[in-house]
């Protein structure tokens, strides 16, 4: 190997080993400062770990449906003469509600009167008769078929009279009428809406698992999104004794009452169900959690040897959600305080700064606005 060869071969050595050990010290530098830069803390809010008393409950959503509702029509076609009450009226049983023109047949059936009282004078005189044995007991029998048949006759004219005349069968309230006077109607014709509103039904499902426990006679909370924050209660009174073989769930129906007409048939309802006595739960926001495949876990906010608050990541077990709240059933004891926001940020052992000026709402039934 000739002078000019080992020349460049240990030049090339000394570039590369210059370059090697320049990024060897500035490496060393770099973690010389970072590991002399102050650690900055991560801002977060912070909550308790609560202990509240639940009751095991189920949801549901169902809707109200009108203990007696149907749309209302006559059996007989005509011609409407009267309508006797105005759209969204009040009614009680048996009040006329349309009557249909009716002349034709009041004049047949004041004929028809007419036949049965001559019937009955025929039937008094060959009775007479008969006393005196004048006529054969044949001809009274005859007298006596015919005054029948008179009768018969009159009594289906009376009741096709009755039928031009639409009555309210139930107590309840009329919809918007869909007939005016003088328009003709066929026998079938829907003409006006008729729904009873005191008491509602509240037609539900539930999954198959809770057909042993529910029962009737069970009382139920409902809330109506239409209505707002109110509450009402009812009780079961049905409970489907078959499962839908498609959905694997049964039918449930409640009856509410509704002395005020706040409730309304075809209402979306949610419905609750409590079973048994109320137990412990330990609970935090559901903020608080971090739902990871692997597992759930919370960050844990204690202080350290100097005073600083730290951060520590621990998994837990979960368990119902309420609302904003989830209940924890293994991995935290009361009274701990756990981050609430700003996990992302987090990381285990790390220095943090609670912030609890504005926190994540935290209730078993929050109520969100709807802007």
């Amino acid at each position: 190997m000739n002078k000019r060869m080992i020349f460049i071969l240990s030049a090339t050595v000394l570039v590369f080993g210059g370059t090697m050990a320049a990024k060897w010290q500035g490496n060393r530098m770099m973690n010389e400062y970072l590991n002399d830069m102050p650690e900055m803390p991560v801002t977060v809010s912070s909550t308790d770990v609560i202990e509240q008393h639940w009751t095991r409950q189920i949801s549901a959503v169902g809707t109200l449906a009108a203990v007696n509702g149907a749309n209302l029509t006559t059996e007989v076609a005509g011609i409407i003469d009267e309508i006797h009450f105005d759209s969204g009226s009040e009614v009680e049983a048996g009040d006329p509600i349309i009557s249909l023109v009716s002349t034709t047949d009041e004049a047949e059936l004041a004929s028809l009167e007419a036949a049965v009282r001559l019937a009955e004078l025929e039937r008094d005189r060959v009775e007479s008769l008969l006393a005196r044995k004048s006529i054969s007991a044949a001809e009274f029998d005859r007298r006596e078929t015919e005054l029948a048949q008179a009768r018969a006759n009159a009594l289906a004219r009376r009741s096709r009279l009755e039928q031009k005349t639409l009555r309210a069968p139930y107590d309840g309230r009329l919809g918007i009428r869909k007939v005016s006077i003088g328009q003709f109607v066929a026998a079938g014709d829907p003409m006006i809406a008729l729904q009873s509103l005191d008491p509602v039904y509240l037609n539900f499902t539930l999954p198959e698992q809770w057909y042993p426990e529910v029962e009737t006679a069970m009382a139920v909370n409902v809330a109506v999104d239409a209505i707002g924050d109110a509450e009402f209660t009812g009780k079961i009174t049905a409970v489907e004794p078959t499962i839908d073989s498609n959905t694997r769930n049964f039918a449930v129906q409640a009856t509410l009452a509704n002395p005020q007409k706040r409730l309304r048939p075809g209402m979306f309802a949610r419905v609750r169900l409590n079973f048994g006595e109320p137990h412990s739960v330990l609970t935090v926001p559901r903020t608080a959690i971090n739902f990871n495949p692997y597992g759930n876990s919370v960050f844990i906010l204690s202080k350290d040897k100097e005073g600083n608050t730290r951060a520590r990541q621990r998994l837990i077990q979960t368990g119902e959600i309420r609302g904003d709240v989830i209940a924890v059933t293994e991995g935290i004891e009361a009274g701990e305080t756990v981050a609430s926001s700003g996990l992302l940020k987090l990381r285990n052992g790390g220095l943090v700064n609670i912030n609890n000026e504005v926190v994540p709402q935290a209730s078993t039934t929050p109520t969100p606005d709807n802007g």
